[in-house]
């Protein structure tokens, strides 16, 4: 899949903007703040409804603007797919084909797009609810219901928390809706630990031979997927169920002294180990980098392999934060193979063919130009 044209209206600094891109390698090149990362979130937000870059919906409508808007050309192996999402005060609207959609998790999954952009360095060295946000907003783009599911589990741990907060400090509880939300708990949150495992066994798959080949055979990467220690990929629902519903029972007094859920998605963690040892902890920041970057163009092989179509990639930035292989590595990776996007102030440092191939677009306060080479 590639995007054809995109459209923006009252979006971030942008009054009014109208490209059509390359189905290869697109690069906006300008100074800071400029909108060349404004341009790229756009996209993002377009495929997944939500920025990487804040929860705050209202900071991307143009100053003292109502709403904004971003339309997209979508081209898929069924033929050309308009979308359509329009972003104001009172929340969010989705078209598809020009049809509204009654929700969000509906929409998300039309536009498959994988972003690389500084921050996801992070992603080994950063906090778990880091992580954790990785493998929501990833899932979620293959698998719409895990988007429900996940949606469901938030608003019943909600209401779990609320009663635990209510009953701090008692030794025991004895509440009728509790044990409701509880089993309902369980329930949710076995689907979304289960969807977790097979998307890391996944991962896992495509990310070992990519960071073998970036280090140069003498790494071998293993990820793993950081829950209950009794809770297995192969095991059955009703065993797992079992397992979290013995746990959450065996930490109630815990739960009660605390006020809070201890047990459960929201809890949980990825782990990478690089030749046995735990990168997290004691990895060079190169490794660190060379992992972020393998689990990156995994995404693209992972998403590739469940939707049948190559996702969209957004590189924002982040080339200049990579050393010359890595960088090398990444666009001969890529090259002739997915619709690229590239953010970055100068080309003058990246000697790849693949960049010389590109579409060059000239950002300056919120203006763009295309520019021939």
């Amino acid at each position: 899949m590639y995007i054809e044209r995109l459209a923006l209206t009252d979006y971030r600094n942008y009054e009014t903007l109208d490209l059509t891109f390359s189905p290869e390698i697109n690069v906006f090149i300008g100074e800071n703040a400029q909108g060349k990362t404004n341009v790229m979130e756009s996209i993002y937000v377009l495929s997944m409804a939500k920025s990487h870059r804040t929860s705050n919906d209202r900071e991307l409508i143009r100053w003292e603007k109502d709403y904004g808007k971003i339309e997209g050309d979508i081209q898929r192996k069924y033929g050309r797919l308009p979308l359509e999402l329009v972003i104001s005060k009172k929340g969010k609207k989705a078209r598809v084909n020009h049809l509204e959609q009654n929700r969000l998790s509906l929409y998300i999954g039309q536009l498959n797009v994988v972003m690389f952009a500084p921050e996801d360095l992070n992603l080994v060295k950063g906090s778990p609810q880091v992580r954790r946000r990785f493998l929501d907003m990833e899932i979620g783009q293959i698998s719409p219901t895990y988007l429900h599911d996940l949606l469901t589990f938030q608003k019943i741990l909600k209401q779990r928390n609320a009663i635990l907060k209510d009953n701090r400090g008692k030794l025991d509880l004895n509440d009728v809706m509790f044990d409701v939300y509880t089993e309902q708990y369980i329930q949710v949150a076995v689907q979304i630990i289960r969807k977790r495992f097979y998307f890391m066994e996944l991962l896992q798959k495509w990310a070992e031979p990519i960071h073998k080949g970036i280090s140069r055979g003498i790494e071998e990467l293993k990820v793993s997927y950081g829950t209950l220690k009794e809770l297995e990929s192969g095991q059955t629902v009703e065993q797992m169920e079992s397992i979290l519903g013995q746990r959450l029972r065996e930490v109630r007094r815990r739960e009660l002294e605390r006020g809070m859920t201890l047990l459960g998605p929201h809890r949980d963690d990825l782990h990478f180990f690089v030749n046995g040892y735990d990168i997290q902890t004691y990895g060079s920041q190169g490794q660190q980098r060379t992992t972020a970057l393998s689990l990156k163009l995994a995404e693209i092989e992972l998403v590739k392999q469940e939707v049948g179509e190559t996702p969209i990639l957004l590189l924002d930035d982040v080339l200049s934060e990579l050393d010359d292989y890595r960088q090398s590595h990444l666009l001969n990776t890529i090259q002739g193979q997915v619709q690229t996007f590239v953010t970055t102030t100068n080309i003058a440092g990246i000697d790849h063919e693949t960049i010389r191939q590109a579409s060059i677009y000239e950002v300056t306060a919120g203006k763009v130009v295309q520019k021939e080479l």
